[in-house]
């Protein structure tokens, strides 16, 4: 989660059963994707001033790598992000809401293997709307584009081991612990512990039936394990 691929200056489908897809040629524009009160949608050059605002608090940058340092540094890494979805390798989602345009945090998936088999993901929303379900919403949407439009059958992502409220979040979403990875992240001269995770595609699949055949028959969601 915190060491994802893009720094300043590097060069290098479905329909949600409740929201709507608008594209299905993700390497030439991502879909949107809605679900709730959720949209999440290709990132432009104009939600750079947004999520500068909104990425570069010292809580939400405390345990991910560096953020661009200006407005015109993520200007630069939306244009990069452009590229590396076109080539087929990246992709990078804005989050916002219904009604409400403005990018309020980003989910990033990496190509990790060949044909997107093996994929790693990160993700950071602004303070504001940190335990408003946004999260939820948005990764629930995120999964299901990695799973049913790239066909990702393994997806990782790291936590820092300090980073309560991150590995919360992916333990809430069925993501798997499967080790500690020592001093492997450097953040503002420190080596932290990171804990790697894991959702399979057969796993994440089992999980989507369940809730929505309880959300269809007026049950409480279950968990599958």
């Amino acid at each position: 989660m915190e060491k994802m691929p893009y720094r300043l200056g590097q060069e290098a489908a479905s329909a949600r059963r409740s929201g709507q897809v608008v594209s299905s040629d993700w390497q030439q524009g991502l879909p949107t994707l809605g679900s709730g009160t959720v949209v999440l949608r290709d990132l432009r050059i104009s939600d750079a001033t947004s999520l500068f605002a909104m990425l570069t608090t010292e809580e939400v940058s405390r345990f991910i790598s560096p953020p661009p340092t200006s407005v015109e540094g993520f200007e630069q890494f939306i244009a990069w992000t452009a590229r590396q979805r076109a080539a087929g390798t990246y992709a990078c989602f804005a989050v916002t809401l219904k009604g409400f345009d403005t990018a309020i945090g980003i989910f990033q998936i990496r190509e990790l293997e060949s044909g997107f088999a093996t994929a790693e993901w990160g993700f950071a929303i602004g303070s504001p709307f940190w335990g408003t379900g946004v999260f939820q919403e948005g990764a629930a949407l995120a999964l299901e584009f990695v799973f049913e439009t790239l066909g990702v059958h393994r997806l990782e992502a790291r936590a820092a081991s300090a980073n309560g409220r991150g590995n919360g979040a992916l333990l809430k979403l069925g993501a798997v612990p499967e080790g500690t990875l020592r001093k492997s992240f450097i953040k503002d001269g420190r080596q932290l512990d990171q804990v790697m995770y894991a959702i399979i595609d057969e796993d994440w699949r089992a999980t989507d039936r369940a809730v929505h055949g309880a959300r269809r028959f007026g049950a409480t969601p279950v968990r599958v394990h």
